[in-house]
């Protein structure tokens, strides 16, 4: 709850952050006080533990006296009991004390005795508790903290429904985004220089670190969302939403991901370093402010697909080319706006009723954002026109002819995802839409083909 409700502070404001600070300074119990008294939680939207809950309320009508005992300020645990309608007492923290620890450990033992309760918790320092508790529930503990517990006292249940494999933590981080980072190898294949070691040693490098940066990032955006993902009918799935992955163990991600990118940023030329500072702070201020501002969003993340671009040249200490930077700018603004339609338009189905609206965006703007997003996507196939022609085309390939074959190719690709779009049967990320569609995989594969056919 803490955690939740400082991301809850900083997305009124990251400015925010120097009162957390300051506040810092007056102690714990202050510092959640000043918090509560400015962020609201919806408590209805919290993931509760499903069978732990149940429990307690075989416990509640057998006449057990259940009491909600918590080191989260007595605002937060009030509103989570008064919605739940389970517990007998709440004993929480307040302006002037922390209940957590030895603190909490001393008003149970004189409210209710030594050995005189029974305690339900999961963490390491809830061990000072179950000392002098007659009995110990865990739920979602350690092995080491369930082998202490146990030591100290009996333990009545164990709830374990955690699931903490690999695959909770890469669903987290996103890893199927990492393919939008394939888009650093462009610069490599289009001077044709692929199969360079070195060159593609560094191209590899720089891949991973933008996919360790790019999934701080969204870890960051998850925890700043937490309430909408919440309400949003995918979204809810993921791990930090749906309470599969502790909040905690995403808070700690975020640093030890964006570290390691940039240990990786050691081995590159500096000039990588430059264009991947600039990506995380766009991806930032993204995640902060433009992605509630209409039109300043999509261009944003049109302008992010390309610097990817600019990071893979970079890596190779090769100058960008022009004609792949506009390519990549009017092709990503149509798939962003692409992003943007589905969205709304799921929601306008979800909610035929009222006036639908998403990130800035309402009803009334769909035809607009249809009409702009064809509109940038024919105007990529234009620059990739104009780009057959050019003298780096002629030095570049032996058949250049053969590449006017991708003109028809694209108009017919962006004019498939849009139609697509319009009937609602798009995924809202139109990325991964291309790499689950057998027809864009094709298309990719026949636009490889004819690429190498005119080399």
């Amino acid at each position: 709850m803490l955690i939740e409700s400082v991301f809850g502070l900083l997305r009124q404001t990251p400015l925010n952050l120097f009162l957390l600070v300051f506040w810092l300074f007056g102690g714990k119990a202050h510092f959640k006080q000043q918090i509560a008294e400015r962020v609201e939680v919806d408590m209805t939207l919290l993931p509760f533990n499903g069978p732990l809950l149940e429990f307690l309320h075989e416990q509640k009508a057998q006449g057990r006296h259940l009491i909600l005992a918590t080191a989260s300020n007595i605002k937060y645990a009030s509103q989570v009991a008064d919605h739940l309608e389970l517990f007998d007492r709440v004993m929480a923290s307040d302006a002037e004390t922390n209940l957590s620890g030895r603190t909490k450990c001393r008003q149970l033992v004189d409210a209710y005795g030594n050995k005189g309760f029974d305690y339900v918790a999961n963490a390491g320092i809830d061990l000072k508790i179950w000392a002098h508790a007659r009995r110990a529930i865990l739920v979602d503990t350690s092995p080491g903290v369930r082998r202490k517990a146990g030591n100290m006292t009996e333990v009545e249940r164990v709830f374990d429904d955690r699931n903490s494999g690999l695959a909770l933590y890469l669903k987290a981080i996103r890893l199927h985004q990492w393919l939008k980072n394939l888009l650093i190898l462009v610069p490599l294949g289009m001077a044709h220089q692929i199969l360079q070691p070195q060159l593609l040693l560094q191209a590899t490098l720089a891949f991973f670190a933008f996919g360790l940066c790019a999934s701080s990032v969204y870890l960051l955006n998850d925890l700043l969302d937490l309430p909408a993902d919440r309400q949003h009918r995918t979204k809810r799935y993921r791990p930090l939403a749906a309470g599969t992955l502790p909040i905690m163990h995403g808070l700690l991600m975020i640093p030890t991901l964006l570290i390691l990118a940039f240990a990786i940023t050691l081995c590159l030329p500096i000039e990588f370093l430059g264009v991947m500072l600039l990506y995380y702070g766009v991806t930032l201020a993204y995640s902060l402010y433009l992605k509630q501002s209409p039109l300043t969003d999509v261009l944003t993340l049109a302008g992010l697909y390309t610097l990817r671009i600019m990071a893979g040249a970079a890596a190779v200490s090769t100058a960008p080319s022009h004609w792949i930077l506009a390519f990549s700018m009017f092709l990503f603004f149509s798939l962003a706006l692409l992003k943007r339609y589905s969205e709304l338009l799921g929601l306008v189905k979800e909610q035929p009723w009222g006036n639908a609206a998403t990130r800035g965006y309402r009803t009334v703007d769909l035809e607009g954002l249809a009409q702009s997003g064809i509109a940038s996507g024919y105007l990529s196939v234009l620059v990739l026109a104009l780009y057959i022609n050019s003298d780096q085309v002629r030095a570049l390939y032996t058949h250049p002819e053969f590449i006017w074959l991708l003109c028809p190719l694209l108009l017919y690709w962006i004019g498939r995802v849009w139609f697509l779009a319009r009937r609602n049967e798009m995924h809202e990320d139109p990325v991964i839409f291309a790499t689950q569609d057998k027809r864009s995989l094709l298309i990719a594969s026949i636009g490889i083909l004819i690429l190498w056919v005119a080399t």
